[in-house]
């Protein structure tokens, strides 16, 4: 197995057959041999600086009815919110004064959020705060869509493409949702200047070895700037209600396994991390992340952004949260910087 984890560190690349192997047959030694080389690379590229992004949740209206997801469209049990303009634009003046340089606009596929409405947002926020980074999570759109927000001034864009394997794919979502288009999507997302981020659950039903390799591969031929992956934990209004949760354990080994294939790729220690363990962030920091997302969203809304049961972060102050993260990160080695946190490409 050692020799597998050398392999993609000295070549950042493994075939399926050796993906497969990897990932069913590896044992503790094998994992914390993984981790601790994804440490030494992650520090070998951005040293030890963790960037924060600060999360606006802005809306938990969807079209969509994925199975896993707690705000899907067939959820009645949620209760649904829009943040007004004026309500996005505090956030991200809040997350400015704490030294924000990335704002992340996250939100459902809400129809109310038209092209025209998102394009008119975007630009405020960028003429507001130039200096800043703005990431797009708003699903799939038609390019003429893309292009505009990236025209208005976008510089990200995440859009999880949550497994590569079609019939997987099928297991997590209704029709018309499709992995082909889902992939269509990453790649347009690429070829607008977009830093694209793909990624996927870790332990999500029906998930196998194999459908981990397919993941693996997809990601080494999309070339990310970014990937985030987090464990699945499911969510009493779903039909995934009594599916088991992913582990930390594999979700360490594959974020290890990441900075190992991709080393200059941002990477964060997701709050689905830090919610199914209470060091859940820091040790994915220890494992190669070098990422963190503290909550910008206004306390009032935090909690029916509710993807998934049991969601850290919804209950502190933005300025509260960020000097806990800072402590916690200083505590494992770690600093907290206060710039925008472009991928590096040297």
């Amino acid at each position: 197995m050692k020799e597998l984890i050398d392999k993609l560190y000295q070549t950042q690349a493994l075939d399926k057959e050796e993906l497969i192997f990897l990932i069913a047959g590896r044992n503790r030694e094998t994992e914390l041999y993984a981790r601790e080389l994804a440490r030494q690379v992650r520090e070998r590229t951005y040293g030890n600086r963790v960037f924060i992004r600060g999360l606006i949740e802005f809306t938990n209206y969807c079209k969509n009815d994925c199975y896993y997801c707690g705000i899907r469209r067939n959820n009645k049990k949620a209760a649904r919110y829009r943040l007004t303009k004026e309500d996005i634009l505090d956030c991200c003046r809040q997350g400015y004064e704490l030294g924000f340089r990335t704002f992340v606009l996250q939100g459902g596929e809400d129809g109310y959020f038209t092209a025209e409405r998102l394009t008119e947002l975007i630009r405020e926020i960028k003429n507001g705060y130039p200096d800043c980074a703005l990431t797009l999570s708003v699903g799939e759109k038609k390019e003429e869509e893309y292009r505009a927000f990236r025209e208005a001034g976008a510089d990200r864009y995440l859009l999880r493409h949550e497994t590569a394997d079609p019939d997987h794919y099928r297991i997590l979502h209704p029709e018309p949702l499709s992995l082909e288009n889902r992939k269509h999507c990453l790649f347009l997302l690429k070829k607008l200047g977009f830093q694209t981020g793909a990624g996927f659950m870790v332990g999500s039903p029906g998930q196998t070895p194999e459908t981990l390799a397919e993941d693996f591969l997809f990601l080494k031929k999309l070339d990310p700037e970014m990937v985030g992956i987090g464990p699945f934990i499911s969510h009493g209004d779903t039909p995934f209600r009594e599916q088991p949760d992913g582990t930390m354990e594999d979700t360490l080994f594959y974020l290890a396994l990441l900075r190992l294939m991709l080393p200059r790729v941002l990477l964060p220690a997701t709050t689905a991390l830090g919610t199914i363990h209470p060091s859940g962030r820091e040790k994915g920091i220890l494992s190669g992340a070098n990422v963190v997302m503290p909550n910008l969203s206004p306390l009032s809304v935090r909690k029916k952004y509710m993807l998934y049961d049991g969601k850290i972060s919804t209950g502190d102050e933005a300025a509260e949260g960020v000097k806990n993260l800072k402590k916690r990160m200083e505590a494992i080695g770690c600093q907290i910087v206060t710039d925008r946190g472009d991928y590096n490409r040297e």
